[in-house]
């Protein structure tokens, strides 16, 4: 955690000529960049395999009505397609799980008032009037909404609802346009075990990060409006 802790301190003091007071906060930015830069190939390959799954479609759709009475025998089939032509599922989810140590790293940074037995000094540093290492209910109990703090935040999540609205536009209409046109009647099976409802709940998953900025402290949410920033203009120019 010390290690980690120097990393960012260390940012913040080569950015402190260009942002002065808000330096620690952009060496968040610019450390969740260098994270995202670091998982962009993987975020690569989950395109090629969110393509190569939609290519999969007609062939899938040929299964369904093969096996419209028979769901076990639909799933087996449906499995067996995806590992002969190479295509994993459940791709897409491995960049966003690599990044989640990165983010606990900044949420117990931020969260310690001592690291390595020392005095944490990055919970000093600000951006604008909030704190780094405070949290929204703080931000309210100190001038409240419309206060300096809460200004801040005001900003953070309305950049964050922004984001999601348009993940959330994009996700419907990939969903509809991956979805595998077929009569089966009701109650007759997915094209993987637990698939369907995961598609339904995708959509709303973006507007999780609100909630998650309103808990975490400052700088962890920082973590999360420049991560699913990036992620929105990534997945928009790899999904086009």
């Amino acid at each position: 955690m010390s290690v980690f802790a120097d990393l960012v301190q260390h940012l913040a003091d080569l950015l402190q000529p260009l942002f002065g007071a808000t330096a620690a906060a952009a060496a968040i930015v610019l450390f969740t960049a260098l994270v995202r830069l670091l998982v962009h190939p993987l975020s690569r390959a989950a395109a090629r395999g969110q393509k190569a799954r939609s290519a999969l479609q007609p062939k899938i759709a040929e299964l369904r009505k093969r096996h419209a009475k028979n769901p076990e025998k639909l799933r087996k089939a449906v499995l067996e397609l995806h590992a002969e032509e190479k295509v994993s599922p459940l791709s897409g989810c491995l960049p966003g799980l690599l990044q989640l140590p990165a983010f606990f790293l900044l949420y117990h940074l931020f969260s310690n008032t001592e690291i390595g037995g020392r005095s944490n000094e990055l919970l000093s540093h600000q951006l604008f009037a909030a704190p780094l290492g405070e949290r929204w209910a703080d931000a309210l109990g100190d001038g409240g909404m419309f206060g300096g703090a809460g200004l801040v935040y005001v900003g953070i999540f309305t950049a964050v609802a922004a984001v999601a609205a348009f993940n959330y536009r994009r996700t419907k209409r990939m969903t509809a346009a991956n979805a595998v046109p077929s009569a089966m009647p009701a109650g007759s099976g997915e094209q993987l075990p637990g698939l369907g409802a995961m598609n339904r709940v995708m959509p709303f998953m973006s507007f999780f990060t609100l909630f998650t900025v309103a808990v975490v402290p400052l700088a962890a949410a920082l973590y999360v409006v420049t991560s699913t920033t990036w992620s929105a203009v990534e997945r928009a120019v790899l999904y086009r």
